[in-house]
Order: structure tokens, then sequence, then C-alpha cells
């Protein structure tokens, strides 16, 4: 059960960096004044909002589900 929870919390950890790293990126296309390849930042878009939905559910996975 701990392993499985070190896991989890590592590829949050992993999950996290990578949608920090992305969120950079886009901010600072998104700022240039050259030329953006508008089809590549909306796939950067949709990569972060797919690892933001894979956090979430991580996030949840680790919550235990004891209640009372």
């Amino acid at each position: 059960m701990l392993r499985d929870r070190d896991l989890l919390l590592a590829q949050l950890h992993e999950l996290r960096s990578e949608h920090r790293d992305l969120d950079t990126v886009i901010n600072r296309m998104a700022h240039e004044t050259t030329f953006i390849d508008q089809l590549y930042l909306q796939r950067l878009k949709k990569r972060k909002l797919l690892l933001k939905d894979q956090i979430t559910k991580v996030e949840s996975l680790l919550i235990p589900d004891d209640i009372a």
C-alpha cells in the first residue's frame, strides 16, 4: 500500500513538473513578437489540459476513502 502511494506521489510530481514547464513555454510563445506557430501552440495547450486532468485523477486516488 505504501509503495502504491509512493508511486502515485512520484507520478504526481512528474505530471506537475511537466505542466509547469508547458505553462512556461506557452507563456513565452504567447508573448513573442516573432512568428508564432498557432497549431503548435494549440497542441501545447491541449497537452497542458490533459496533464491537468491526469493531475486531478492522481490527486483523487491519493485521498483516502475513509469517510468516518
